[in-house]
């Protein structure tokens, strides 16, 4: 079937061209960015092509302007059982943004989306995560902005101690359960359902299917079931602990 390239969004260069470029001789404060979807299934790919737009952007434009990533919603059916995720993978390739390109950040949404609707409605909060971090990181004012990020993990005989960046108030569980969405894994690279426990601002991750754990992930599904918060209500983003190769390494379109 012929595309009509007068109207066809996906063809190369006709969003810019007809949406952005024009936009380029204005000066702008910074730029918020609300997509992913479209690239779940080349996430690996996703970690050079959001860094390269951003720094084209930044180029043309002729100024490192602040750039606020929105991360990928929670979609699709509830996982129930431990999974591979296309999503996730491209969750992780936005923090991985946000975490080493400079003047950018990003807004957790895991808590927020829809499973049977791509476009959640729920904007207000959205909204808001973005205020946290313009109004901390560009405008500099002394609040705390972010859900707990994964730092650094170290095993501890059959367990895995979680740390983490943003605890701001103390590492809690928002609806009073038992903390969710945790999965642990030993050498087999096989992973189960974990127990976890807070432990001031630290995270104990174990399972009795697991005698020598070696990596552990939180809310690493399209839809995880995960409750992890700070002391500010801001839900901590999914992560994982190791880097074994995804599902979506190697796929490009």
């Amino acid at each position: 079937m012929p595309v009509n390239t007068a109207t066809e969004p996906n063809i190369p260069s006709f969003l810019f061209n007809a949406m952005l470029n024009p936009l380029i001789p204005y000066a702008i404060k910074g730029a918020i960015w609300y997509q992913g979807e479209g690239n779940t299934g080349q996430a690996y790919q996703y970690r050079e092509l959001l860094p390269l737009m951003i720094n084209d952007w930044r180029t043309r434009w002729g100024y490192e302007f602040p750039f606020y990533i929105v991360q990928l919603a929670n979609f699709t059916a509830l996982q129930t059982e431990p999974v591979e995720s296309t999503w996730a993978e491209l969750r992780e390739a936005q923090a991985l943004t946000a975490q080493h390109l400079n003047n950018t950040g990003m807004a957790v949404t895991i808590d927020i989306g829809d499973a049977f609707d791509i476009h959640p409605k729920n904007k207000l909060d959205v909204g808001k995560r973005l205020a946290l971090e313009a109004r901390a990181n560009t405008y500099n004012e002394k609040i705390p902005y972010s859900g707990p990020i994964y730092s650094d993990y170290k095993i501890e005989g059959n367990k895995i101690r979680i740390h983490f960046l943003h605890t701001d108030g103390g590492l809690k569980v928002k609806d009073g359960e038992k903390l969710k969405g945790f999965t642990i894994a030993g050498i087999n690279h096989k992973f189960y359902w974990a127990d976890a426990v807070i432990e001031g601002n630290t995270i104990v991750v174990s399972s009795p299917q697991v005698d020598f754990p070696i990596a552990v992930r939180y809310a690493w599904a399209d839809n995880p079931i995960c409750n992890l918060y700070n002391g500010i209500d801001l839900p901590a983003s999914p992560f994982r602990t190791d880097d074994w190769q995804g599902i979506t390494y190697g796929k490009k379109r």
